[in-house]
């Protein structure tokens, strides 16, 4: 009873420049990234690697946009930590990544103080509800030294 139905419909299929721009559409994309989304898409040898040198030449590929897409979107939830594991998963360049941590960094502890305050109502009253609220912030991707700090001070800083 179920037909397997055609992968392509005659008039309907996308080409691989047109699957790359509905990619790009939603978000910036690494070039990577396209890579490995459209790789099983590519019908010639070397098709794949021609198109995406087309839309980064048209600059419709840029790592700094994807970035800087990274940083507006995690930073108001995250660490510097966590961000950077998520832009190298993005197979971006190792020095790009590391100019975004350390700008990330200079903002690390406030950044950290205004999750931490949006989570918990106050300082921990116990030792086992500071260990959570430590857990809570490193999963988070925040250091240890800022957690420490977060953590440490959050009494002092409400009185």
């Amino acid at each position: 009873m179920n037909e397997a139905k055609p992968a392509v419909r005659a008039g309907f299929g996308l080409s691989l420049k047109g699957r790359a721009l509905r990619y790009l559409a939603g978000r910036e994309h690494s070039r990577a990234e396209l890579e490995r989304k459209l790789k099983d898409h590519e019908e010639t040898l070397g098709q794949l690697a021609q198109v995406l040198d087309e839309l980064q030449a048209k600059d419709f590929i840029s790592e700094a946009r994807v970035v800087e897409s990274v940083i507006n979107r995690r930073s108001g939830r995250f660490g510097a930590s966590r961000i950077k594991y998520e832009l190298l998963n993005k197979g971006l360049g190792a020095e790009a990544v590391a100019e975004a941590v350390n700008r990330l960094k200079s903002s690390e502890l406030e950044r950290a103080q205004a999750i931490w305050r949006k989570k918990f109502d106050g300082p921990a009253p116990d030792a086992a509800a500071r260990a959570k609220q430590m857990r809570f912030l490193a999963a988070r991707g925040f250091g240890g030294d800022v957690i420490r700090r977060v953590v440490s001070h959050a009494g002092a800083d409400e009185d």
